[in-house]
């Protein structure tokens, strides 16, 4: 049972307009409180509802942490305070273009704290310890300051890499020289390699020098911090926990990475952002290459393979989403933002919206850091949102796949767009925003529905007139929410739909005349695409469940497979149906079916009478009989490997007397 909830609504000193009781409905609020100062000169109304029993919603994010300091005052003054949240509904529906239509404004606002409503899903966390062990890499001049910065609250070791004076020795950190030639690892467990690493030798008196030369060495840390001015050590180095890379073009860099690197030590909490269901995973099969889409997009290479399937550092993964974006099978899954909890925030904003605006509206991604800025600045400083575009915030754009463009669509959205902060986070959705628009355009809609924009195209209105499909169910899985949507949206749908190399749905072809029907294929496919028939040889496919993961491809030892990326939504893809299949080779004595026609006719055209077993003798006919059978005939052959010679008679005391 839900507590009673107060909503606070602000008109931001009367520069936004307000439909209160759309916002009581879609908050589900007891009562609701309208003021226009309310960080201000009606600061007052605020502390008395946080002093009551009633949750408390504000409807303001830009002064959060003020209603929060705000609730710990009222705390101290009378030991009680009511359950605070807070939403913003001014940057990001409140505030407009001049021309804005109220209703499109009100109903975008509705949405948006309808949305918040719904529960917060709980990801599972970590803890990492930091002893502060730090190794600092880079040239000696800016290796030492560093050292100096850091050294008070770090365990310091300095590796130089250049050929300048060496320092006097410090009892606050250890000098060595040598060459960073490999690194590992995130905070609490770096792992480092060098080659012709020299340590400093502090004794004796006159000029310091280094000591014999090691040709490589390994060394473990807690904390990293790379002076180097090359590229980074690890890739997309910003989300690696622990790692400082200073760039050689900024000054104050020494400074800005001590402040934070000094805190680098104690215990951490760290966010397990994704789960892992082996099971489901397509990437190999008995060391037959398969499915590597969330190797390939992996921006911190915190997947690495283990065989049949992959494995992820949860210390390396930052949480981007990419991998469980572009899984075909869900064997990685986030917990921070499921795919589930995605698609019913989309379809409650799509829903109030419609019930509000009687139209439909379009959605926008963007990332809660940058991407909120910029939507912030807009609001403030230029024309804010479009009326009918409503945002949706995430962590990181990363994590939008194909999946999240249809479910969004399958919601009822008009248009799906993804605010990209830079171009890394373009270049990372544009496989899956291509793989949507082809849907799109197999359904005979226009691609431009779903595109990536930068943040001076967020005030451009839409163009979704007549263009919307009736709101689907979205329940089940990434691809039965894809299919279910694809299928809503087009009016017939006659052939499959063809799709990019690399799509996770699609068929197989089969040439007949390479196939054996080894089966192999069959054998090692990892989603059950491939099966045989029970009473003959013949290969089965099931298009719906084929990931197109290339296991098969790369099995098939007459390369007789070939991948063909496509959907088809229609019932048959739900159903088996055959590839290729033969008539099975029937036994020469006992009538029983056995192996491939084919096969046995090819092997006997090219056996009888070109092989010495073969030649002038029945031999051949063993290769027509069955397993049974053919054991049997070599028993009781003339020519049988186990027969032994005459058996002489056996005498008896009778043979002995008569002789």
């Amino acid at each position: 049972m839900t507590s009673p909830k107060t909503l606070l609504l602000c008109t931001c000193d009367k520069s936004q307009s307000i439909d209160s009781a759309a916002l009581q409905a879609a908050a589900g609020a007891e009562q609701v409180v309208v003021v226009d100062q309310l960080c201000g000169s009606e600061m007052r109304t605020a502390a008395e509802h946080l002093s009551g029993r009633h949750d408390v919603l504000i409807a303001c994010g830009q002064q959060a942490a003020l209603f929060e300091r705000l609730g710990e005052d009222v705390y101290a003054e009378t030991q009680q305070a009511a359950p605070l949240a807070t939403i913003d509904i001014r940057d990001r529906a409140g505030w407009s273009s001049p021309g804005a239509k109220p209703q499109r404004l009100h109903a975008k606002q509705a949405a948006l704290v309808a949305a918040a409503q719904l529960p917060a899903p709980m990801a599972p966390a970590k803890t990492i310890q930091s002893a502060g062990v730090c190794c600092i890499v880079g040239p000696t001049e800016q290796a030492v300051r560093m050292a100096e910065l850091v050294g008070d609250e770090l365990g310091v070791t300095c590796i130089v890499n250049d050929a300048g004076p060496v320092q006097l020795p410090s009892a606050n950190y250890d000098m060595a020289r040598g060459e960073l030639t490999a690194a590992r690892g995130a905070l609490g467990n770096f792992r480092l390699e060098f080659a012709r690493l020299q340590p400093l030798n502090p004794a004796g008196r006159g000029a310091l020098g280094y000591g014999e030369v090691q040709v490589s060495a390994r060394s473990e840390c807690d904390v990293f911090i790379d002076l180097r001015g090359g590229e980074p050590a690890f890739p997309s180095y910003q989300k690696r926990n622990g790692y400082f890379w200073a760039d050689p073009a900024k000054t104050g860099e020494l400074e800005r990475i001590a402040l934070t690197a000094r805190e680098r030590v104690g215990e951490f909490e760290k966010t397990v952002y994704f789960r892992l269901e082996t099971s489901l995973c397509a990437h190999s099969r008995a060391n037959q290459s398969g499915c590597t889409r969330c190797l390939d997009v992996c921006p911190t290479e915190a997947i690495f393979s283990m065989g049949d399937h992959i494995e992820i550092d949860s210390d390396i993964c930052a949480g981007c989403g990419s991998c469980a974006a572009v899984c075909p099978t869900s064997a990685v899954t986030m917990t921070e933002t499921p795919f589930e909890a995605l698609t019913q925030v989309m379809d409650v904003m799509a829903r109030v919206y419609r019930e509000h605006a009687g139209e439909a509206p379009r959605l926008v991604f963007h990332t809660l850091g940058a991407g909120g800025d910029a939507i912030a600045r807009l609001a403030r400083y230029g024309d804010g949102l479009a009326d009918d575009l409503v945002p949706l915030g995430l962590e990181h754009v990363d994590h939008v796949g194909h999946a999240e463009i249809m479910a969004a669509f399958g919601a009822g959205y008009a248009e799906v767009l993804i605010l990209a902060d830079s171009d890394t986070d373009r270049e990372a959705v544009t496989a899956e925003v291509e793989l949507a628009c082809a849907m799109l355009t197999g359904t005979h809609n226009a691609p431009d529905r779903v595109r990536v924009i930068a943040a001076d195209e967020l005030s451009a209105a839409g163009d979704n007139g007549g263009r919307v499909s009736d709101p689907v169910l979205l329940v089940g899985g990434r691809r039965d929410i894809t299919r279910v949507t694809v299928s809503a949206m087009a009016d017939r749908i006659d052939t499959p739909i063809p799709l990019p190399a690399g799509a996770p749905y699609g068929a197989i072809e089969i040439n007949s005349d390479k196939c054996t029907l080894c089966l192999a294929c069959v054998s090692l496919c990892p989603t059950g695409a491939l099966g045989d028939h029970p009473d003959r040889p013949e290969v089965q496919f099931t298009e719906n469940a084929c990931v197109q993961c290339g296991v098969c491809e790369s099995t098939c030892p007459e390369t007789a497979i070939t991948l063909v990326p496509q959907l088809d939504v229609s019932k048959a893809a739900l159903s088996a149906r055959a590839l290729h299949g033969e008539e099975p080779f029937e036994c020469i004595k006992c009538g029983t079916p056995f192996g491939v026609a084919s096969t046995i006719n090819r092997i006997i055209e090219k056996l009888e009478n070109q092989h010495w077993m073969y030649t002038r003798s029945d031999n051949v006919q063993l290769i027509k009989m069955c397993d049974d059978c053919r054991v049997k005939s070599q028993f009781h052959g003339e020519n049988s490997p186990m027969a032994g010679g005459e058996r002489p008679r056996v005498r008896t005391s009778d043979d002995y007397l008569d002789s």
